[in-house]
């Protein structure tokens, strides 16, 4: 699957700072396209050189994906990105963040009225409802 991409402006920064290859952005020594798998093994043990241990180049695909979904990105727009297929792991960004979108609106909504309206507690304990009465 291709992935077409506008290049960031960071990435563009970056790339003006270090040598790339006629046909790759990476490229190692020997001045041949480095491999995802080498591109990773490198990219970990520089976290580790600069004192940053447990961290990853995947990692870094997650926190965009993540940034992406809480910034409005869709599915769709995911997939674009990334260069999945199917709508699962987008999916999963995109859920996680609407999740916190709600959740905080749905905290100010709680808020909003704190002053203004002051609710009783229920009389009798709150139960959940069991399979049966759903």
């Amino acid at each position: 699957m291709t992935v077409t991409l506008p290049i960031l402006p960071v990435l563009q920064r970056t790339l003006d700072a270090g040598p790339i290859g006629d046909l790759a952005f990476i490229c190692g020594a020997r001045g041949k396209p480095v491999t995802k798998e080498s591109f990773g093994t490198a990219f970990k043990e520089a976290c580790v050189a600069a004192g940053i241990p447990n961290k990853s180049a995947h990692g870094c695909r997650k926190i965009g994906a993540t940034r992406a979904a809480e910034n409005g990105a869709t599915v769709a727009e995911l997939n674009a990105i990334f260069g999945w297929s199917g709508t699962a792991m987008a999916s999963l960004y995109t859920q996680a963040a609407d999740r916190r979108r709600l959740a905080r609106r749905a905290m100010d909504k709680l808020s909003a009225n704190e002053t203004a309206t002051k609710s009783a507690a229920p009389d009798q304990k709150v139960r959940r409802l069991s399979q049966k009465a759903k």
